[in-house]
């Protein structure tokens, strides 16, 4: 029996990368994310990418008001997926908020899900745990080296969480 596998790219957009919110860390994440798609189309695997998506009445939310920094709103630059990211293929996620319940629901027909991209702790955090709390049995994974936080503490913060929470850390 083959094992089925679901490569998430979470919010790899310009806005996170290089645009409003971005951070060195995301800049430096980048190729590792780049190759980890490669390897994992290469082994099969299938991909999605979700994409945080905002109205331009994004300050008037209670995440705009939490965070009053514009970003990811739909059809601008920074809502697109960051330089060399190909999502051919892949199936895709816009969600209003840090986690994806569809996409939650979309992964429980796979045996293993790996998780990388920003912010580890909001974004990935979120995905991961709504992802092992629909599908108990899988296993979901992280890539340590392919996720950034919104501060390098933050992101070891996230890290920790996962592995509490028994998302394995690679």
């Amino acid at each position: 029996m083959s094992v089925k596998r679901l490569l998430v790219v979470v919010d790899m957009q310009n806005d996170f990368v290089t645009g409003a919110l971005g951070t060195a860390e995301a800049q430096a994440i980048l190729p590792a994310v780049r190759a980890l798609i490669a390897r994992e189309r290469a082994a099969g695997s299938d991909v999605a990418f979700t994409l945080d998506t905002h109205g331009a009445d994004y300050l008037s939310t209670q995440e705009g008001r939490m965070l009053p920094v514009p970003h990811c709103i739909r059809g601008t630059h920074g809502w697109l997926l960051a330089d060399g990211l190909d999502a051919a293929d892949a199936r895709i996620f816009e969600k209003p908020t840090f986690g994806s319940v569809p996409l939650a629901e979309y992964a429980r027909a796979y045996d293993e899900v790996v998780l990388c991209g920003v912010c580890t702790d909001i974004c990935v955090v979120s995905n991961a745990l709504l992802i092992k709390a629909f599908s108990p049995e899988s296993k979901v994974m992280a890539v340590e080296s392919a996720c950034a936080g919104a501060t390098p503490a933050a992101h070891a913060a996230a890290i920790e969480t996962m592995k509490s929470c028994q998302i394995v850390i690679l």
